[in-house]
């Protein structure tokens, strides 16, 4: 199990680092931004979730790793964002590819911590969208998975499978696959047919000055 969670929160931190590297780039960044903000994108979802369930101090912090491949995904975006630039769709679904991989990874070790099962998606579902949240904050922006198609929703799906095989005793290794796989088919259905959730719909309010106004045109 903790090799497991280890190489699925490894993969998701290298893809999401490489998501922040890239918007730290096109923001125009210097090369200390660049990396702080790749891993605060592959990181701050398994930090959020460690301290919410009391695995201190968190893997991120004290296992040299991850701030290794975030650091390695940083330097290449860097080095070579004209190649990468290129690529940039090919990243949308290696970003997809990520969030199926934190959102297992998170729930897988929740549970592992004791945490109730209903918890424990809800904290999978976290761990996968929380380091895009801060990334996007840290630019001055919305983050994208408020305003985006399925992805949250993608990654509690995911989180829920994983959960929903421990509760049958499926073996962890089938059930991280099963839940992965059910987050990445909702992300791939969403990016290629532009499925999302019903957005907010606000209506201009005008004052009486302004509807006088309009009338008398």
């Amino acid at each position: 199990m903790h090799i497991l969670v280890l190489m699925l929160d490894l993969g998701g931190t290298f893809v999401f680092a490489i998501s922040g590297a890239m918007v730290a780039v096109r923001c125009r960044l210097d090369v200390f931004g660049v990396l702080v903000l790749s891993f605060a994108a592959g990181n701050a979802g398994g930090i959020t979730r460690d301290l919410l369930i009391g695995a201190i101090p968190p893997a991120a912090i004290d296992d040299w790793r991850y701030v290794a491949v975030s650091a390695l995904a940083g330097t290449i975006t860097f080095l070579w964002y004209p190649v990468t630039r290129r690529y940039s769709r090919d990243v949308l679904w290696l970003d997809a590819v990520g969030l199926a991989f934190f959102a297992v990874a998170g729930a897988e070790k929740a549970l592992v911590h004791g945490v109730h099962p209903l918890m424990a998606a809800l904290l999978g579902m976290l761990t996968g969208i929380g380091g895009g949240m801060l990334r996007d904050v840290l630019v001055s922006g919305i983050p994208t998975v408020l305003r985006t198609d399925l992805y949250a929703l993608a990654a509690l799906a995911g989180a829920a499978v994983v959960v929903g095989g421990h509760l049958l005793q499926i073996a962890p290794t089938a059930a991280a696959v099963a839940g992965g796989a059910v987050c990445l088919a909702l992300r791939f259905m969403a990016i290629r047919y532009g499925w999302r959730l019903p957005s907010a719909r606000s209506e201009q309010v005008t004052t009486p000055n302004e509807r006088d106004r309009d009338h008398a045109r």
